[in-house]
C-alpha cells in the first residue's frame, strides 16, 4: 500500500557508526486500519487453499531467503549491529529452518483429528475437528532479533490461513521490509502481508486495529501495554516479554564446556537476545574455575565493527540500551558488587554505543540488576552451596523465559530441570534464538503468554472447529419425552462405567429391561418418512 507523498518518514541508522540507510513512511493510523482491511479482504480467497498449497509458499520463501543470504546478512548487519557471521548463524539458518518445517510439517499439524466418541451416548456420531484461520493477526517484531523472529511469526500466521500485518521495530525497519519482499518473491497474493512503519502510535494503532490476534516480541513495559489493550479488546496474544535467564553450574560439570557455552548464551548478539543468560550460580567447588575462565573470556572478545569477520561483539541496538546497562551495574557496584571486566567501551573510527562484556560478582540478590533483563552482554556469578541454593536463586527472578543446567548427569539435571519455574530449560547448551522451529518457544510468570514455535503455535494461530454427523432419520434416545424408562436406562448405563464388578451387574440386571424398551422406541423412529 502505497504511503502519501507528505507522510512522515522513519528513518535507518546504524548503530555501529551513525550513518543513514534509507527511510520508510510512517504509518498513520488510518493507514494501519487501511492495510488491515486489505489484508482482510485478500485472506479470505487464502484461507480457502489447501494446506499443501499454502505449504508451498512457504518453501518457497525459504528458497528465497536461501538466493538473498548475502544481501540479507550485510543490511542486518549494518541496520541492527550483529556481527555479519552471527547473522548467518543466528538470523538467516534460522529464518530457513523455519520456513521448511512449516512448509514439510504444517499440512500434518493442521489438518484436524477424527474423533472416537463413547457409543453410551453417541452410537451412531461421527465427529472431528479442522483448524479454521483467525482472520488477521497483527506481528509486532523486536529489534534485537530483526529478521527470523517476526518473519517466524508471519509465516506461522500465514501457513494458519490468515492475512498479517507486520510492524517491526523502528530500529531495523529495512529488515522489516526485506520479510515482505522475502514473501513477495514467493508469489504471495498481493495485500495478503502489509508492512507499517513507526514507534508506538503505529503499534498501538495495530494493535487497537481489528485483528483477530496479536503476537508480540520485545520489553516487558511496552509488552504490559499490549497485554492490556488485548484483554480489553477481547483478542487472542501471544507475547514474549524477555527474560533473566539463569545458567546452574553443577560440581560434575565439564568446566570448560561451560565456560564456553555460557559465554556464547550471555554475549551473542551484545547480550540483547531474549534468552541471554544474565545470572550464573556455581557450585562453590568448581567457582574459582568457573569465574576465571568467563573472565578471561570476555576479555577476549573482540568488540567493532559488525561487517569485521572477527568481531564478535557489535554495537547494541540504540544508545538508550547502554545508558541502562550503565546504570544497572553503577547501582550493583555501589551496593557491593564487583565488575571483573566489562562496561561502556570506545570503539576506533566508529561512534556506536558499544559495551564490552562484564562480568560482576558479589550482586545482591535484592539489586535491580540480579532480577531485571539487562539489555547488554553483563552477567553476574553468584557462588552457591548446593544445588538446591542454585535452583531457589533461580526462581527468584519474577521473568521465566529459559534456564540452562551444566551437568554430567543427565538425570540429575532432568530433576533440577523440573524445578525451575521457565518455560525452557537446556542442559549443556544455552539457546538464545528460535533455532529450533520444532520446539515450542515461551516463557511462564512474566516472560510472557503463548509460544512463538513448534505445533502449539501453528494451532494457536487457528480456532478448532468442531463437525459431526449423525443418520439423517430416526431420532436420539435421549431426546423427548422423557419417561421412567428413559430414567433407568441412562442410570443403568452410568452403572455400567464403574470400576465395581457389583455395580456393573447391578446396571445389567436392573437397566436391561428398560433399555430394551427405550432402544425399541428409538428404532420405530427409523420407519418414519
Amino acid at each position: 500500500m502505497a504511503a502519501p507523498a507528505d507522510a512522515p518518514s522513519l528513518e535507518a541508522i546504524a548503530p555501529a557508526t551513525g550513518d543513514a540507510l534509507g527511510a520508510v513512511p510512517v504509518a498513520s493510523p488510518k493507514a494501519v486500519r487501511d492495510a488491515v482491511a486489505e489484508a482482510g479482504a485478500v485472506q479470505g480467497l487464502w484461507a480457502q487453499l489447501r494446506l499443501a498449497d499454502r505449504a508451498r509458499y512457504m518453501a518457497r520463501a525459504a528458497q528465497a531467503v536461501i538466493d538473498e543470504a548475502d544481501e540479507l546478512a550485510d543490511l542486518i548487519a549494518r541496520e541492527q549491529g550483529r556481527p555479519r557471521t552471527e547473522v548467518e548463524i543466528a538470523e538467516i539458518l534460522p529464518a530457513i529452518e523455519t520456513l521448511q518445517w512449516l512448509a514439510e510439517h504444517g499440512p500434518g499439524i493442521l489438518d484436524g483429528e477424527r474423533v472416537g466418541l463413547t457409543r453410551a451416548l453417541h452410537p451412531f456420531t461421527r465427529a472431528g475437528w479442522s483448524y479454521e484461520p483467525l482472520g488477521v493477526v497483527g506481528v509486532l517484531g523486536p529489534a534485537a532479533e530483526p529478521f527470523a523472529t517476526p518473519l517466524g511469526d508471519v509465516a506461522v500466521a500465514l501457513m494458519a490461513g490468515n492475512g498479517v500485518v507486520l510492524k517491526p521495530s523502528p530500529h531495523v525497519a529495512l529488515t522489516g521490509e526485506r520479510i515482505g519482499r522475502v514473501f513477495a518473491r514467493a508469489g504471495l497474493p498481493p495485500g495478503l502481508l502489509g508492512i507499517v512503519h513507526g514507534h508506538a502510535q503505529t503499534g498501538a494503532a495495530l494493535v487497537d486495529a481489528p485483528v483477530a490476534q496479536v503476537r508480540f516480541t520485545g520489553s516487558a513495559v511496552a509488552g504490559t501495554k499490549v497485554l492490556e489493550a488485548c484483554a480489553r479488546g477481547i483478542k487472542r496474544v501471544v507475547a514474549e516479554l524477555g527474560g533473566a535467564d539463569a545458567a546452574l553450574v553443577c560440581a560434575d560439570a565439564d568446566v570448560a564446556r561451560a565456560v564456553d557455552g555460557i559465554a556464547y548464551g550471555a554475549f551473542a548478539n551484545a547480550g540483547q537476545s531474549g534468552g541471554s543468560i544474565e545470572r550464573v550460580y556455581v557450585v562453590r567447588a568448581v567457582a574459582q574455575e568457573l569465574l576465571e575462565g568467563l573472565i578471561a573470556r570476555a576479555r577476549a572478545l573482540h568488540v567493532g565493527d559488525p561487517l569485521d569477520p572477527e568481531t564478535e561483539v557489535g554495537p547494541l541496538v540504540g544508545g538508550e540500551r547502554l545508558r541502562r546497562v550503565v546504570e544497572l551495574i553503577d547501582e550493583a557496584v555501589a551496593a557491593g558488587a564487583v565488575l571483573n571486566c566489562g562496561g561502556p567501551v570506545a570503539v576506533a573510527g566508529l561512534s556506536g554505543a558499544f559495551c564490552a562484556p562484564a562480568v560482576l560478582t558479589n550482586v545482591s540478590e535484592g539489586s535491580r540488576l540480579a532480577h531485571e533483563e539487562v539489555p547488554g552482554p553483563v552477567i553476574s556469578v553468584t557462588v552457591v552451596d548446593s544445588e538446591e541454593d542454585a535452583i531457589a536463586l533461580a526462581n527468584g527472578s519474577p521473568l521465566g523465559l529459559g534456564a540452562s543446567v551444566w551437568t554430567a548427569d543427565r538425570y540429575k539435571g532432568a530433576r533440577i530441570a523440573r524445578e525451575l519455574r521457565v518455560g525452557m530449560v537446556w542442559m549443556n547448551d544455552h539457546r538464545t534464538t528460535r533455532s529450533a522451529p520444532q520446539l515450542p518457544w515461551g516463557g511462564v510468570r512474566g516472560s510472557g503468554i503463548g509460544r512463538a514455535r513448534g505445533a502449539v503455535a501453528l494451532r494457536t494461530c487457528a480456532e478448532p472447529k468442531v463437525v459431526t454427523w449423525e443418520p439423517a432419520r430416526g431420532r436420539a434416545f435421549w431426546w423427548f419425552p422423557y419417561d421412567r424408562a428413559l430414567a433407568r436406562t441412562v442410570r443403568s448405563l452410568a452403572r455400567l462405567r464403574s470400576t465395581r464388578d457389583a455395580d456393573r451387574t447391578q446396571g445389567l440386571r436392573e437397566g436391561a429391561g428398560p433399555a430394551f424398551a427405550v432402544t425399541r422406541r428409538t428404532l420405530r423412529t427409523l420407519r418414519r418418512r
